[in-house]
């Protein structure tokens, strides 16, 4: 089976997807539950174009909406720091005893942050910020995984499919949504660099299909 088929139809024709080692298999297979919730998410998840026009970077409603529908399924802020311990082994002498010592490296991981997490499954929304705030997430997720913490990780931002309509919003949306911030064309060259190290990653693309009439948003 195609791991496209893997994902619900209605989410499939609304966003653009990338599966980074494997992701979409393991959240399948192993976090079947989890795989539903972020389908759901993204289902119900949407935008406007008074969203597009409103002021505001990462902060906007965009990614609050995003919150609104995973807080209450129990998808939580984590921050992890830690010390690392090295041991030093050594022999002193030509046939004598070995000697070990230890030194400590104090905040070797330090006050990593990933927005939503539940049970081994990350997950964060980059709508607007700097790109660079790309290389953050993508160490973020890496440290994760490397400690053990997480299996895999979702990275939701803008697709470059949005360009155009910011272009038709008038020039000041075209300037807030540059090519400096955070969408796909910024992401996709870091994942291929292998930026995240061996962290498998769902990368998701919002797309035109995601935007709403202002109209329809009370229908049925």
């Amino acid at each position: 089976m195609n791991w496209m088929d893997l994902i619900n139809e209605n989410v499939r024709n609304r966003y653009e997807f990338h599966n980074i080692d494997h992701a979409v298999e393991i959240l399948y297979q192993g976090y079947p539950l989890l795989f539903q919730e972020i389908n759901l998410a993204l289902h119900d998840f949407y935008i406007t174009h008074d969203d597009l026009m409103k002021a505001g970077g990462n902060e906007s409603d965009i990614p609050k909406r995003l919150s609104s529908i995973l807080r209450p399924l129990g998808w939580q802020e984590v921050r992890i720091s830690g010390d690392l311990h090295v041991h030093i082994d050594e022999r002193r002498a030509e046939g004598g005893k070995r000697h070990r010592s230890e030194a400590i490296l104090k905040e070797y991981i330090s006050g990593y942050n990933i927005d939503y997490v539940k049970e081994h499954v990350a997950m964060d929304m980059e709508w607007n910020s700097k790109d660079q705030t790309f290389d953050r997430d993508l160490f973020a997720f890496r440290t994760f995984y490397e400690c053990g913490i997480i299996s895999c990780g979702v990275l939701i931002t803008r697709s470059a499919s949005l360009n155009p309509v910011f272009e038709s919003l008038g020039p000041e949306v075209k300037r807030k949504y540059g090519a400096s911030t955070t969408w796909m064309g910024k992401l996709l060259p870091r994942l291929q660099t292998r930026r995240h190290g061996g962290c498998p990653i769902w990368v998701v693309g919002i797309t035109p299909n995601t935007i709403r009439n202002e109209e329809s948003l009370y229908v049925e």
